[in-house]
């Protein structure tokens, strides 16, 4: 009887171990400072870690970055993997996904800090400094103002807080308009003074 002939082809696929088989036997050898299977394995799954990484980040730069820091945690810590939990590429992508996920939780907090604390639609001026600013002003005018005549309090008031022109204050006062224009500038020149103005 005549034996059949043996596919040396297909004996040869036999001994060649299952893909999910070979990226364990890697990711083992790689745990004991393999740095062959290290390459071996990276070439093998990189392509799926950067594809998930870029799903969930969106950017291909940001994705390049958790590519990266995947293979270095993985080179670091290859020694916890235990092949009877799951396997490698399980193992893997898990490591990628959780990476990926904190890397977004990361940029969205950065950015709701940066607009809780964004004044570029604000105010250019402190909001406080200018209020307190303002008062002291205010009450340095009121100051000086009260070291004025009746007559040149009432007149700078009328015409510079009330926007009435000489003649209405005139009125108002019932004095002739060059003693309004006079005491005035009398009264103005003393507030200039009091208020530490030059020209």
């Amino acid at each position: 009887m005549v034996e059949p002939v043996k596919d040396t082809d297909n004996a040869a696929e036999a001994a060649e171990p299952e893909p999910g088989q070979r990226l364990t036997e890697l990711l083992v050898r790689a745990a004991k400072g393999d740095q062959a299977a290290f390459a071996d394995f990276y070439d093998r799954t990189s392509a799926a870690v950067h594809g998930l990484a870029r799903r969930v980040v969106r950017d291909p730069a940001r994705a390049e970055e958790i590519t990266q820091e995947v293979y270095l945690q993985v080179w670091r810590t290859a020694t916890r993997f235990e092949p009877s939990r799951g396997s490698a590429r399980s193992w893997l992508l898990t490591l990628t996904h959780r990476r990926a996920v904190d890397v977004v939780r990361h940029d969205q907090a950065s950015t709701n800090r940066e607009a809780r604390y964004d004044w570029s639609g604000g105010p250019d001026i402190d909001v406080v400094e200018d209020t307190v600013s303002t008062r002291l002003e205010h009450e340095q005018v009121r100051r000086c103002l009260s070291t004025l005549t009746e007559l040149q309090h009432e007149a700078v008031t009328l015409a510079y807080y009330g926007g009435n022109t000489y003649a209405e204050v005139a009125t108002l006062l019932a004095v002739n308009p060059a003693t309004v224009k006079t005491r005035m500038r009398d009264g103005l020149i003393r507030l200039r003074d009091c208020l530490g103005v030059t020209r």
